[in-house]
């Protein structure tokens, strides 16, 4: 069985005291990781007092890296200094980056390497636009997009990795994909890592949903089969909307 996963990008918000003030009220209240994982991906200049105050049961990831260990890349974030944080994912290929900072299919490709290369585990996000969705092209663009990221990744490499179906026309909108809509598209998902990697690796791959998930829809989403976790944006910024929404995987265990 997958265990469920609960993450939270918190995008560009929280000063470090709010965000201190976050962590250390959930940190005691989320479940036991052995149960159901759960992360908070603040901006990067919160990582290490965040890291320093998680606590046993939730972790702190990164909204993003660079493909390169270092360089004259002014204002990105290398995956050494992430490592050396301790920070265990990093959040690869965000519609937002795509869209608001040119990331190309190929840049998602570079990034999940080299985060797999130094120990940290990607929550590689895929999703489709309105358009493409009313023109019948979701299934087009989440394999393209599965392909091109996966391009040269081992099989050995997908227990460390982590999907996330997000699709675009639902990310702070407040619009939100049916529960079986999202779930065809995680299946469908699930299906093209069986087509590349066999039937054990499509089993074991945990899919987030993301896209306005809240505490009113978390649960009908989470009884889908090939839903595994989600990927919380606005709603994960009130510590008790993320208890809530972490608390509610216990019933899909």
């Amino acid at each position: 069985m997958r265990k469920p996963f609960i993450a939270g990008n918190w995008k560009m918000h929280k000063t470090r005291d709010e965000a201190l003030y976050f962590v250390l009220k959930v940190s005691s209240e989320v479940p036991n990781m052995d149960k159901v994982e759960t992360a908070i991906c603040p901006p990067s200049p919160l990582l290490r007092d965040l890291i320093k105050r998680q606590g046993e049961n939730l972790r702190i990831g990164a909204q993003n890296m660079h493909y390169e260990e270092e360089g004259a890349f002014t204002g990105e974030v290398s995956p050494l200094l992430l490592k050396s944080y301790n920070v265990t994912h990093v959040i690869i290929g965000h519609s937002e980056r795509r869209n608001l900072f040119g990331e190309t299919d190929e840049d998602v490709n570079r990034k999940i390497h080299m985060a797999l290369k130094h120990g940290l585990k990607p929550i590689v996000c895929i999703g489709e636009h309105l358009e493409e969705r009313e023109n019948g092209k979701t299934n087009d663009v989440l394999e393209r997009q599965v392909k091109k990221a996966f391009d040269g990744v081992k099989k050995e490499d997908l227990e460390d990795v982590v999907i996330a179906y997000e699709p675009i026309w639902a990310i702070g909108t407040g619009k939100t994909a049916t529960a079986d809509v999202a779930g065809e598209a995680c299946g469908f998902i699930r299906s093209l890592i069986k087509d590349r990697y066999g039937s054990d690796v499509a089993e074991a791959i945990r899919i987030q949903y993301g896209g306005s998930v809240k505490p009113h829809n978390i649960d009908e989403l989470l009884d889908e089969e090939d839903i595994d976790g989600a990927l919380i944006g606005g709603a994960s910024l009130d510590a008790d909307k993320f208890i809530t929404m972490a608390k509610a995987a216990l019933n899909h265990l």
